[in-house]
């Protein structure tokens, strides 16, 4: 039985203490980071490694690929590629460009991504900054305003989706407008349900249909003064679920960010009491692991069907193109940028 987290490793192969625990623990899926990365063929054989300690060949392995100050695939192995905001910038006066550049610079991270074996990539950023706000999001957001994320954002989704990559929606139900970056401590916004509703949470839900979100460990007074949406009831299933119509699979951001308190078992119940259904730990480490393992629940029920709907909308080829006409028409377009 495949039990609801995903999970990292310490460095570029899999020690034995870590593929006895996976083989054990058996997650759902995988996480790669930086101190991971070192050359294509490392990062196809750890893959591989990774998967045979659950033995499942379709086990998700993901990364964080956005382009801009989050790239884990990068020189001199791999292009860079630009910030969201990037692409918000192009052709002012023709929307169009922008949705196809978005689109054709998330079909080329996928090409990168599925040649060394990545299937799951944690795009797009859907979080709408707002002044004021702290920068942990500022130009990894497509624009300022619900609009164009929400257009430039789906553009990214569906060049992954070609690729066969899957997308994975982030932060639900938004970070744009928080004062704190939630790796370090946990930001309360107190802006109204209605504001919300209207600005930050609106990409979300014109993006309902994508297999995979991420939640933001986010305290929205008007909703739940206490609790951050990832171990709040009351966000999952009044906004997530009930407002923003999503029915797909709910991760959590990482349960090692500073946002969160209690132990890491005690993160992990409280996230699926709240209604997520799969755990995300990132950092590796072993004692943090189990401890994460320990409380996350097997993967059954409604989390089961979403995570299951979630690999089909993969099992299938990736649509042709030629990633070095792509490439050109992608640093063509990006020399315009204002």
């Amino acid at each position: 039985m495949t039990r609801a987290f995903i999970a990292g490793c310490s460095g570029t192969a899999l020690t034995a203490d870590e593929a006895a625990f996976f083989r054990d623990a058996a997650p759902w899926g995988f996480i790669l980071f930086k101190r991971n990365v070192e050359s294509p063929d490392q990062v196809r054989a750890l893959c591989g490694a990774l998967r045979e300690t659950v033995g499942r060949e379709d086990a998700p392995i993901l990364i964080d690929q956005e382009g801009g100050r989050v790239q884990r695939l990068g020189p001199p192995h791999w292009p860079k590629y630009p910030a969201g905001a990037t692409y918000g910038r192009l052709h002012a006066n023709d929307p169009l460009v922008r949705r196809e550049i978005a689109r054709l610079g998330a079909r080329l991270m996928a090409h990168d991504l599925r040649a060394v074996g990545i299937t799951v990539d944690c795009l797009p950023v859907l979080d709408v900054p707002t002044p004021g706000a702290h920068d942990v999001i500022g130009d990894r957001a497509y624009g300022k305003t619900p609009e164009p994320v929400a257009v430039l954002g789906r553009a990214a989704a569906e060049g992954l989706l070609a690729g066969s990559v899957l997308p994975v929606v982030k932060h639900m139900p938004g970070h744009g407008r928080a004062g704190a970056d939630s790796h370090l401590a946990l930001p309360v916004v107190d802006a109204s349900r209605e504001e919300l509703e209207r600005h930050d949470f609106a990409p979300f839900r014109i993006l309902s249909d994508m297999p995979l979100a991420m939640t933001a460990h986010v305290v929205y007074t008007a909703l739940d003064p206490e609790n951050p949406a990832t171990t709040s009831a009351t966000v999952m299933s009044e906004i997530v679920r009930g407002h923003l119509a999503y029915d797909g699979l709910v991760m959590t951001d990482d349960l090692s960010m500073q946002a969160l308190s209690g132990s890491y078992r005690q993160r992990t119940e409280a996230a699926f009491a709240a209604g997520c259904d799969m755990a995300l730990h990132c950092n590796g480490r072993m004692d943090e692991m189990i401890a994460v393992a320990e409380g996350a629940p097997l993967l059954e029920g409604d989390a089961l069907r979403r995570a299951e709907a979630a690999l089909r909308r993969i099992r299938h080829e990736a649509e042709p193109f030629d990633p070095v006409d792509a490439r050109a028409r992608l640093d063509a377009a990006l020399a315009m940028v204002a």
